[in-house]
């Protein structure tokens, strides 16, 4: 057998690697789904390893996301504002819950949303059980909780808190439209106009 013939056998880049190969190369990475420890510990490893580099352009984050895990949101919210390197968020299709946190915690400037976005926003909520003084201690981890909810929006918008609470956390859930999102500095700038 001759070398030409062996290098027809070897078998090609899996495509799938190969497109996320490249998006990773320019700097873009997808939080696609359920926000879980798997999805976020993956953006969170990206974040860290891109502010290793010596390059400053901003990172993208696509988000399409119907929410999941508060307190996974959370630590990925924590390690985005920690980055050297603006966060470019990019909604498209869902973004809520815990998705909607995270989309808003990208860099002031640098959220984009599609105006087609289906737009969530809404207290914690969460079911309890056991006994009465678990329960108790879990009310106050949930107040926390809910603390910092309100401190995560307040210094990704320009509502004071007690516009925050009445406007994204009331009792009912909170749907919005991509001009509302831009009219409360919630996002920046349409998709359409990302360059």
């Amino acid at each position: 057998m001759n070398g030409t013939n062996m290098a027809k056998r070897v078998n090609p880049i899996n495509i799938e690697e190969k497109i996320d190969s490249g998006l990773l190369q320019n700097s873009t990475n997808f939080l696609v789904g359920e926000i879980d420890y798997e999805s976020v510990k993956k953006i969170i490893k990206w974040i860290v390893f891109e502010n290793t580099l010596t390059t400053r352009t901003p990172l993208t984050l696509y988000i399409n996301s119907h929410g999941g895990s508060l307190l996974d949101a959370f630590a990925l919210v924590e390690v985005m504002r920690k980055s050297k390197r603006k966060i470019r968020t990019v909604g498209i299709g869902s973004v809520m819950s815990a998705g909607f946190l995270i989309f808003v915690s990208g860099s002031k400037g640098e959220r984009y949303i599609t105006k087609t976005a289906s737009i969530l926003c809404h207290q914690l909520s969460t079911e309890i059980e056991g006994k009465h003084h678990d329960i108790n201690s879990y009310y106050k981890e949930t107040e926390r909780n809910n603390q910092n909810m309100v401190e995560i929006l307040s210094e990704s918008c320009e509502l004071d808190k007690n516009e925050i609470k009445k406007i994204l956390l009331p009792p009912t859930d909170v749907w919005l439209t991509a001009n509302e999102m831009i009219q409360f500095k919630l996002a920046d700038k349409y998709y359409e106009d990302l360059k």
